[in-house]
């Protein structure tokens, strides 16, 4: 079907295609960057990946699908139609707050992979990294100022340049390297993990929130031609290409490289090395380092153009955000709530470089965000229920079948999974469980629902717009 991103609709309108909105959401959702963390289980990967992607990925999807068929504005949209307005607030802060620690940890994979190719030694420094996270998220954010036009195009084109080129590469190296002289270093590895108690189960929970994301771009359905099509089409080729994404090249890095040496941070460029190497090509190492770059950037600015803006129109719209958080540049874009969320990173990216220490803190407030993501998908499955129940008549392009069983088996696997990611992992040394369990449900609760209420609570009459905001000339022209 062809790409209509570029034809002008009523009024001179540019639609954003189900192909583009495919893209960004593959690039929100899938890396290659985590695969090799599942790569030391060889052919176990499959099933490693697949429960999450039946119990979570699945229902996700297709409940967005629905959705975004009946109601634009995304995920506060469809909490606030079906649970109140204070839950939808809840809801988009709560994905938007998980990104708060995201983009530090994403970029600090940019910087492993950058010294890869300039000096490897690099990875270690603190410093290093916290300059790369300060430079290139700063970057990131003046980008987002241009309008959803210019973050659309490098967040789909690096999915392409950085996650489709190279994946599709790691496939065939690792096949070509089957049918070679090559050793298989995954021969031997059974089809399912071995059982070791609660750590599988930690081990399978630690997939799920691979697959968080399919509903991010859900709040740019209002600028398709057709969303109520388009939009559940984009939602069940984006999940094909993610579980693609995941499974695939893992099984190749697991091929190539020994499980005892395999790097969970440069696994990928480890086995890019060893394939380049073998087929006597090492001179395209530091072209796809740079390609691998592109994919984790671009979905970055997939992150950056979707819960902020989500944030923003409920804020407005109800009065739930003060009026220096309401404000929008001449594009249209939430300027302040951007900038307010650099300052955070900023913050955590100085207490990288300059605090050694501050690492296994960092880590339970990254596994603290991951806790409050999982809020926002339990409301999610309830909406949509609720919304079946209350009003079902509203048009809908697309109806989940068998609802009442999906959005069950996603509202009990988010309340699972966020118990089980309360038990501390192996990392966590001898300190105490609950201890651990404390401090990361303490966190959650008042970063993920504290901090929402506490706006709820201080807001004032004078805090509501009274009207909608305009679209933007950069929303009125869609991405090419």
């Amino acid at each position: 079907m062809a790409d209509k991103s570029n034809e002008a609709g009523p009024g001179g309108i540019k639609y954003i295609s189900w192909t583009t909105i495919c893209f960004m959401t593959v690039a929100c959702v899938a890396s290659i960057r985590n695969t090799p963390s599942m790569a030391i289980y060889g052919w176990a990967c499959i099933f490693l990946y697949l429960v999450p992607a039946v119990v979570f990925l699945i229902p996700t999807a297709l409940v967005s699908a629905e959705l975004a068929s009946a109601w634009d504005g995304g995920v506060y949209r469809w909490v606030s139609e079906g649970v109140g307005p204070k839950a939808g607030f809840v809801a988009i802060w709560t994905q938007y707050a998980m990104t708060l620690t995201y983009y530090p940890s994403l970029l600090a994979s940019v910087a492993s992979t950058l010294a890869f190719i300039i000096s490897p030694g690099l990875a270690s420094s603190g410093l290093y990294t916290g300059i790369i996270i300060l430079v290139f998220f700063w970057g990131s954010t003046l980008v987002s100022f241009r309008g959803l036009e210019t973050s659309a195009v490098l967040s789909s084109g690096g999915m392409v340049i950085g996650t489709l080129i190279p994946g599709v590469t790691l496939v065939g190296l690792g096949i070509l390297y089957l049918f070679g002289s090559g050793q298989n270093y995954s021969a031997g590895t059974g089809l399912l993990p071995e059982f070791a108690g609660i750590a599988s189960l930690v081990l399978i929970v630690n997939n799920f929130l691979s697959y968080a994301g399919m509903e991010v771009n859900a709040v740019h359905v209002n600028q398709m031609e057709k969303p109520s099509k388009d939009f559940p089409r984009a939602m069940f080729v984006a999940s094909g290409m993610a579980v693609a994404i995941f499974v695939l090249p893992a099984l190749a890095i697991s091929f190539v490289v020994p499980r005892d040496q395999l790097s969970l941070t440069a696994g990928v460029m480890q086995a890019f090395q060893q394939f380049f190497e073998y087929f006597h090509v090492g001179f395209l190492t530091p072209a796809f380092a740079l390609m691998i770059v592109c994919a984790m950037l671009g979905g970055m600015m997939g992150w950056l153009a979707g819960p902020s803006k989500g944030l923003l129109m409920v804020g407005r719209e109800n009065g739930y955000l003060p009026p220096k958080l309401q404000k929008m540049n001449k594009k249209g874009i939430q300027q302040n709530i951007l900038i307010g969320q650099g300052i955070v990173v900023s913050v955590i990216a100085l207490l990288f470089a300059f605090i050694p220490s501050v690492s296994s803190a960092f880590w339970i407030l990254s596994a603290m965000t991951t806790q409050i993501y999982l809020i926002m998908y339990v409301l999610l499955f309830i909406a949509v229920v609720k919304l079946r129940k209350s009003q079902p008549e509203r048009p809908r392009g697309y109806r989940v079948p068998a609802l009442m069983f999906m959005a069950g088996v996603g509202l009990v696997s988010s309340v699972l999974v966020f118990f089980i990611g309360l038990i501390p992992p192996s990392q966590f040394g001898s300190n105490s469980p609950a201890l651990y369990a404390l401090l990361l449900l303490g966190g959650t609760l008042g970063l993920g629902l504290g901090v929402p209420f506490l706006f709820l609570w201080l807001r004032k009459p004078s805090w509501k717009q009274e009207e909608k905001p305009k679209p933007s000339p950069a929303e009125e022209g869609g991405p090419a």
